[in-house]
């Protein structure tokens, strides 16, 4: 595992979001720090949804037996030392993309253990309500917490803001700040 590499999940619609302006102060604060970073817009992939049928959990040659866009992110998340969601809040939640994105990560706990273990987790998070109980913000910081304190990864972080406009969030210089930050821990 490569300590100073980042991965970071893009869970837009929107490759001018909110969260990809966030996300874009992140990887400036890791790359400032040393790190190296890869970004990945789920929209767009073809991200299927788990099937359940847990054959990634009965071979050590394989993630997922599904063919289709996470194939080839399987090996980068695992090298890496550190994975970021990036993601609007929708519908009081994590995007759709982000969702299937994060129900597929379940491959990681196949026979060889938990590869996800220890691996350090930022979050980013953009949502138009100004209270992040009312937003779904809360609801969406909760399924990291329970998914990522179940396979033993250590949030480093959380970023969090409103904004109702495409790239509005770019005016809110101290949430920007805070990504980079985030972004420099991530590679300490």
């Amino acid at each position: 595992m490569d300590a100073k590499k980042v991965i970071v999940a893009l869970g837009s619609p929107r490759k001018q979001g909110n969260s990809a302006v966030l996300a874009r102060s992140l990887v400036e604060g890791a790359e400032s720090a040393g790190g190296s970073c890869e970004k990945f817009f789920l929209h767009g992939m073809d991200i299927e949804p788990c099937t359940a049928c847990d054959a990634c959990l009965d071979s050590m040659d394989r993630y997922c037996v599904i063919d289709d866009d996470m194939k080839p992110l399987y090996p980068k998340i695992r090298d890496a030392g550190a994975l970021v969601f990036s993601s609007p809040v929708y519908w009081f939640t994590v995007s759709a993309q982000t969702k299937l994105f994060m129900d597929r990560l379940y491959a990681f706990l196949g026979p060889d253990g938990n590869s996800l273990k220890g691996k350090r987790i930022g979050i980013l998070l953009t949502y138009g309500d100004v209270d992040p109980f009312v937003s779904g913000a809360v609801n969406a910081l909760r399924t990291f917490q329970d998914a990522f304190a179940y396979v033993g990864s250590p949030i480093v972080g959380t970023v969090y803001g409103s904004a109702g406009e495409e790239g509005e969030i770019s005016k809110n210089k101290p949430l920007l700040s805070e990504a980079y930050e985030l972004g420099k821990r991530l590679v300490r």
